[in-house]
């Protein structure tokens, strides 16, 4: 059944004292973006620095130069500086600044193509941000975006609309694809930007968007997913690599010669960063994809020399189907942890000890948020660096910015809770590669457990700052439990 179309309620602004000083709160949440956006783009900013801080009192002095100001941004900034923007500031972490900047854009009685690409990024932002780690895994339905959207839209019925169609086949195909490159195969980007291009004004209509944004979000969580797993591959074989001794590498389906340092492609790929934050079309996407598709290539074909020559390390004698490139390039991340590039790999036993393999079954929680204290206070991140990585036993994990601020300069509440979700995502981490490596996947259920007992935990932490406002913790431990959840479900498949 085709359902009538419906209109935004979103206020529009009056000439009167009090809506005055409506316009003026907006405009206050408003202008840290904007004013970010134009010291990055080099825009004049017309206020002093001295009343770039606005007041929360309507200013009748400036008002007006400070609208003016904003339309003027609205016209020059493009939505992939917007996107660069929020993406690599804190600013995105601002529920009252993306909502407020949301609607500013909405309310807009004409909008260009350009609005309306802004408008489709900053829903997919807000949701991203707002919606609770409970849904952010599953396959979100209609619902559950119209509920994490309803300060922004109103109420919204989530019923499908039929000319929205093409976007529930997109995201029923987006649950069959299993790796990057059946992903490259389809053209899932440009048919979303035909659906809103051919829908005019009715993209405006609350249940569109509603679509549009679980569609976006589910496109790219997908992308980044797949993306990650590669990366996660590629950087285990890295890892394999230094420990066997190997100093150059032969990156030709990468783009680059057959005689590369090793240690510089190690750096590449740990430097390596999401294709979303320039302007980017489904081309741009697919070649940064097929890069790395590449550069796994090369690394697999160079473990395939490697281990051809020494006879030291073997695949594992049964892979699950459909994981073999991933689970033979993670399996071997014990050496990389424990050894050095000069390590004499034939002296190394091809079985692991049983006391190794004690060390990783009997990691407790304490003694693992020891072990990362120590690697990081060791070897300090380098400035600017957005994510680091720290090894314990046979886990090699990620850590985000503010998770090693928690570790090395904070204290206090919000410090602790992301220092237990980091351990209990090590803690499962490390029991899954260790029931790789041995066969025995004893200690996944204690891992387990304790994980979950955490998640509970920073559930009811991140609830308590949500209530506080304290949107900065309340993100960061938003994504942190999301990460932990993630993990908790790959264990749960094995």
């Amino acid at each position: 059944m085709n359902k009538t179309m419906t209109t935004l309620n979103i206020p529009v602004p009056r000439r009167s004292e009090s809506s005055r000083q409506e316009q003026w709160q907006e405009a206050c949440s408003v202008f840290p973006i904007y004013l970010a956006l134009a010291k990055q783009l080099e825009i004049e900013i017309p206020l002093t620095p001295a009343k770039r801080n606005l007041p929360e009192k309507l200013d009748l002095e400036i008002f007006g130069q400070v609208h003016e100001w904003l339309d003027s941004m609205d016209q020059r900034v493009m939505v992939h500086q917007l996107r660069h923007l929020l993406q690599m500031t804190a600013l995105n972490a601002s529920e009252t600044g993306l909502r407020a900047l949301i609607q500013r854009h909405l309310r807009k009685p004409d909008k260009s193509n350009v609005d309306r690409d802004k408008i489709d990024f900053l829903l997919v932002q807000y949701f991203a941000l707002c919606a609770p780690a409970k849904i952010y895994h599953k396959q979100i339905e209609l619902g559950d975006v119209a509920q994490v959207m309803q300060p922004v839209l109103g109420d919204v019925d989530p019923g499908p609309l039929a000319w929205c169609a093409p976007l529930e086949q997109m995201i029923e195909a987006l649950r069959g694809l299993r790796g990057l490159r059946e992903i490259l195969k389809t053209n899932f980007i440009e048919q979303g930007r035909n659906v809103k291009e051919r829908a005019g004004g009715m993209f405006y209509d609350p249940a569109a968007l509603v679509a549009f944004i679980r569609f976006n979000f589910l496109l790219r969580r997908t992308l980044i997913e797949l993306m990650h797993a590669d990366l996660i591959a590629i950087r285990a074989g890295l890892g394999q690599l230094q420990s066997a001794g190997v100093r150059i590498i032969d990156c030709h389906h990468f783009g680059l010669s057959a005689t590369e340092p090793l240690t510089e492609i190690c750096a590449i790929a740990e430097e390596w960063k999401q294709p979303f934050q320039k302007a980017y079309t489904e081309s741009s996407v697919s070649q940064a994809f097929e890069k790395l598709l590449g550069l796994r290539t090369d690394v697999e074909q160079a473990l395939e020399k490697a281990l051809g020559k020494s006879g030291e390390v073997s695949p594992p004698p049964a892979v699950p189907q459909g994981a073999k490139p991933l689970s033979t390039a993670t399996k071997p991340t014990v050496e990389s942890t424990t050894s050095s590039v000069h390590t004499k790999v034939p002296e190394r036993p091809a079985t692991p000890p049983a006391a190794a393999r004690e060390t990783v079954v009997l990691l407790d929680f304490e003694n693992c948020m020891e072990q990362i204290w120590e690697q990081l206070i060791a070897t300090p991140p380098s400035r600017g660096r957005s994510m680091t990585t720290v090894k314990i036993g046979r886990a090699r994990i990620l850590l985000s910015s503010w998770e090693v601020t928690a570790f090395v300069t904070e204290d206090g509440p919000s410090a602790e809770d992301l220092r237990r979700a980091v351990v209990a995502r090590v803690l499962v981490t490390a029991a899954m590669e260790s029931a790789k490596e041995t066969g025995n996947a004893t200690s996944i259920d204690g891992a387990m457990n304790t994980a979950r007992v955490e998640v509970t935990r920073l559930q009811e932490r991140l609830d308590v700052a949500k209530k506080a406002k304290d949107t900065e913790s309340a993100v960061n431990l938003g994504i942190s439990t999301k990460r932990l959840l993630s993990v908790l479900d790959e264990a749960g498949k094995l």
